[in-house]
């Protein structure tokens, strides 16, 4: 069973995903912000990480530069309402970067597709 990690400020909507990935037959664990990611990161194991950007503390973008440099083959989806992030370089170094919208098949689809790229 993939291990996975999501990063996500609002408390429905990250439990909400979890509870989605959950029913496709993922261990999932949570993460409120940037920064309590990063120390997530360094204590367990994950087969991929969903983070948005806007959050207090520590936003995506520096916890993807944290996490990357401490693993550089986790794999990151950006999932984020604002599409306008994805002219930052830093951005480009996710696996993927997928919009929020109201059905969460796009992000399942995305997660399914990097987690058999990788043979988890």
């Amino acid at each position: 069973m993939a291990k996975l990690l999501i990063v996500e400020d609002e408390q429905h909507q990250r439990e909400l995903y979890a509870v989605e990935l959950q029913d496709d037959g993922y261990e999932v664990d949570q993460a409120g912000n940037g920064k309590e990611a990063v120390e997530m990161v360094k204590s367990n194991k994950y087969d991929l990480v969903i983070m948005d950007i806007r959050m207090p503390e520590m936003d995506g973008i520096e916890a993807l530069g944290k996490i990357l440099s401490r693993d550089k083959k986790i794999p990151i989806i950006i999932y984020t309402a604002y599409s306008n992030y994805k002219s930052n370089f830093m951005t480009w170094t996710a696996d993927a970067y997928v919009t929020k919208t109201s059905n969460l098949n796009e992000l399942k689809e995305k997660v399914r597709e990097i987690l058999a790229s990788r043979g988890v």
